[in-house]
């Protein structure tokens, strides 16, 4: 895996944490593709575009006093895709946690150097057999 790739997650990561949309988004097409279609919620679904994502992820995280992914693991599948293993904290408004962190594989996929596909799973065995890496 391309070692360019795997800090481009990291900052988008960051990034994301600090509720910096523009900033988690900087390295992406501008046709980016966030698929979401696994996950539960009104954010489910194929999300196309970056002004389309950034939307989503607002309403993802309003209703939280603060949402924070930690990247566990990243695992090479070849040069132009990055398989992440993450955690999620919740907290609501009332301070009130989910309890244990919510895990998830995501399957990041990058073409000249630009991200141009994230598929989100809610579980790492699924994340890696959409990267080829399991069967």
């Amino acid at each position: 895996m391309s070692e360019e790739n795997v800090e481009v997650v990291r900052a988008a990561i960051d990034a994301w944490n600090r509720d910096d949309w523009d900033e988690a988004l900087k390295d992406a097409s501008r046709d980016f593709v966030l698929d979401n279609s696994t996950a539960l919620g009104e954010w489910r679904g194929v999300h196309r575009g970056v002004d389309e994502i950034r939307q989503m992820w607002q309403v993802f995280t309003e209703p939280w006093e603060s949402v924070r992914m930690e990247i566990k693991e990243f695992i090479e599948a070849n040069e132009n895709v990055v398989v992440t293993r993450q955690s999620a904290h919740f907290v609501g408004r009332e301070g009130i946690e989910l309890p244990g962190p919510v895990r998830s594989g995501w399957v990041w996929t990058f073409r000249d150097g630009t991200l141009v596909h994230l598929a989100v799973y809610n579980d790492l065995d699924d994340a890696l057999e959409a990267a080829g890496l399991k069967e």
